[in-house]
């Protein structure tokens, strides 16, 4: 959530473009294709963003919407178009309302759900807190409905969630997430240094003023380069590049870029720009990246040198497949 309470900036990602849009297109249920999905979309987010545009309204505020796909937030350039939009929302006094844009979102390209989405928005805006709400009133240590179960006042780390039973997703909130998305999301955030409190969508105010609600899950990890974080949770790799074992030492131990000559095959149908797997000996992904160049040109460089290359093939052969800047590695 990014308007100002009190002293605040919130910033809100919400939900409802697909549901908005069911009954002016004499839907009744969710569709399950994807084309009829986009155009419901496409009536609701309007309709959404009216919604939202007139109760602000009531309080003095105005709100500016603001949707966003994973290629909008894992490449660079659009990373940083993504955090100045934002970031002038917020400097000219307006809400900014985020969600995901379903209209042009392939399965490729999809955040999945929202709660993932606010985890990344949190490390795009660098958000001093996260709040996730749900329809019970925070994380329960099982199915909130049988008696007996308890709320969990707090998470100091990932250990102490081992054997909480959290429930499929949709047993919590509505559309496409759950107490388990919600508990994801937090791990996303709590592990670039940001605090998340979840709570029921009622406590919200308290949330915001920092009132005792809900679960609060403490930050285990340091803050860390947003985009990159994007391009390990919500990026989905168009392939894979395998390597040797002197090139997974090279990135997993040292830090480096990733060279032709560390590359022993190549997989998948990708372009320049996209998200790959870098993968070791074994078949693992121990990290992720963006690739510079198309997998059709990837069999012309295996094993070779970038001088060699420059030499044979001209000086843009002479750079990083995957460069260590646009590289993350993933949690064995």
């Amino acid at each position: 959530v990014l308007a100002k309470y009190d002293d605040r900036e919130i910033v809100l990602v919400s939900s409802g473009a697909i549901a908005a849009g069911l009954a002016p297109l004499g839907l009744t249920r969710r569709p399950g294709d994807l084309a009829r999905q986009q155009a419901a979309a496409s009536v609701g987010q309007g309709l959404l963003l009216a919604r939202y545009t007139a109760s602000f309204a009531r309080y003095g505020r105005r709100v500016g919407q603001v949707l966003l796909t994973t290629h909008d937030t894992s490449r660079r350039a659009h990373y940083r178009n993504a955090f100045r939009t934002l970031e002038q929302l917020l400097a000219m006094g307006a809400v900014p309302v985020v969600n995901e844009n379903d209209t042009v979102a392939t399965d490729e390209i999809r955040f999945g759900d929202n709660d993932r989405l606010a985890a990344l928005v949190a490390h795009l805006v660098r958000a001093d807190l996260l709040v996730l709400l749900s329809d019970v009133a925070g994380l329960y240590d099982g199915d909130p409905r049988r008696p007996g179960t308890r709320l969990i006042p707090e998470v100091t780390g990932p250990a102490e969630l081992e054997g909480v039973e959290l429930g499929s997703a949709g047993r919590a909130g509505v559309g496409t997430g759950g107490m388990v998305t919600k508990v994801e999301a937090a791990r996303i955030a709590t592990g670039g240094g940001i605090p998340v409190v979840l709570t029921s969508a009622v406590h919200a105010a308290d949330a915001l003023v920092g009132a005792e609600t809900g679960t609060w899950f403490h930050a285990t990890g340091r803050r860390s380069a947003g985009r990159l974080l994007w391009l390990e949770h919500a990026s989905s790799p168009r392939g894979s590049v395998a390597l040797d074992a002197g090139a997974v030492r090279a990135i997993a131990e040292r830090g480096g870029s990733l060279l032709p000559a560390g590359i022993t095959a190549v997989d998948g149908e990708f372009s320049a720009g996209d998200p790959i797997e870098l993968r070791d000996e074994t078949g693992r992904a121990f990290a992720r990246g963006l690739v510079n160049f198309d997998a059709r040109e990837i069999p012309l460089l295996i094993g070779r040198s970038t001088r060699e290359l420059a030499r044979e093939l001209g000086p843009d052969y002479e750079r990083e497949v995957v460069h260590r800047d646009d590289l993350v590695l993933l949690a064995p």
